[in-house]
């Protein structure tokens, strides 16, 4: 059973930085992309950022210069990351993390269950 498991998130103040983690586990035997999106109160889930097995990355407009995903596939680690910098008060959302993989049974997209990202004024 394929499983994201996300760790990270939390209150800072504007300004300020966070690290999110998310690893996949399971039987998996290949994972094309990993990335985020977030959803804040009365909004549409977005794409925050995206990370191909190669190493291509996108990112929404709204993090650009602010925002780094990268990516960790050694020895199975199959683990995104998302350092978040300079902070804003429109940042705050539950972030997700996406694997758009291939298991042993099943093949897809699969999320994690959301951290909360809280940035103060």
């Amino acid at each position: 059973q394929v499983q994201l498991v996300e760790s990270g998130g939390g209150l800072v103040q504007a300004g300020g930085s966070l690290s999110l983690s998310c690893r996949a586990s399971g039987r998996i035997f290949s994972i094309n992309a990993m990335g985020w999106y977030r959803q804040a109160p009365g909004k549409q889930r977005e794409l925050v950022a995206r990370i191909t097995s190669g190493g291509s990355s996108n990112y929404a407009d709204s993090v650009k210069g602010r925002v780094t995903i990268s990516r960790d596939n050694a020895n199975a680690k199959n683990t995104v990351y998302l350092q978040m910098n300079s902070l804003k008060p429109e940042d705050t959302a539950v972030y997700y993390c996406f694997a758009n993989l291939i298991g042993s049974q099943a093949m897809g997209e699969f999320w994690g269950q959301g951290t909360q990202v809280t940035v103060s004024s």
